[in-house]
């Protein structure tokens, strides 16, 4: 039977190794000389309350995250007694989502942004991941979010994971306006063959 630190340390694996993709692809829009952090208009156009939301929910992750490295009782006495195959499939989700999450942002290059604004000169990417799906990058999310949820099998990472996708949801209409108000009958038609999270049927 595999033992609890083993999980501990296939966590912190995937956590590791998004944050090095995430890092690298930043300081690749950095040294292009585009911005990471948002101005006024991407505030406005997420929502002043959602911009705060998502702040917020980053320092908690934080603390979150901090609490489960050093086993906090209180973090463990939400664990879920979830069989180990179903954990380890969690991590194979995790390589997965991992993969398609690097592939999407290939795909976007310097025209990436955590942010909901475009770059000067910005053009509709329809290569890679987007071919057949509007939000690539969503999908890995979502992806990655559950099998941090199995890996941990933990209820804290279930309702953090939870809270994420709610807010994507919330996040894609808007993201989908500014698109349609930059690239119009362009981004219609993109929409019309393509699905928002999973390829079309």
């Amino acid at each position: 039977m595999t033992g609890e630190s083993t999980y501990h340390t296939v966590f912190w694996i995937l956590l590791g190794l998004v944050m090095l993709m995430r890092a690298y692809f930043t300081i690749l829009v950095r040294r292009a000389g585009e911005r990471v952090m948002p101005d006024q208009a991407a505030i406005q156009r997420e929502g002043k309350a959602i911009y705060a939301a998502r702040v917020v929910a980053f320092f908690l992750l934080i603390a979150i995250l901090a609490l489960y490295a050093l086993s906090s009782s209180w973090i463990m006495s939400l664990a879920i007694p979830l069989p180990g195959w179903l954990r380890w499939a969690g991590f194979v989700l995790g390589l997965i989502s991992l993969g398609l999450w690097t592939w999407t942002q290939v795909a976007l290059g310097i025209a990436w942004s955590p942010q909901l604004q475009l770059r000067e000169g910005h053009h509709l990417v329809t290569s890679g991941p987007y071919t057949r799906v509007r939000h690539p990058l969503y999908t890995a999310m979502f992806g990655f979010a559950i099998s941090l949820a199995l890996v941990t099998a933990n209820w804290i990472f279930v309702a953090f994971g939870a809270l994420m996708i709610v807010g994507m949801y919330v996040r894609v209409p808007r993201e989908e306006e500014m698109m349609l108000t930059e690239f119009g009958e362009e981004y219609q038609a993109y929409m019309q063959r393509t699905g928002r999270f999973f390829p079309r049927r």
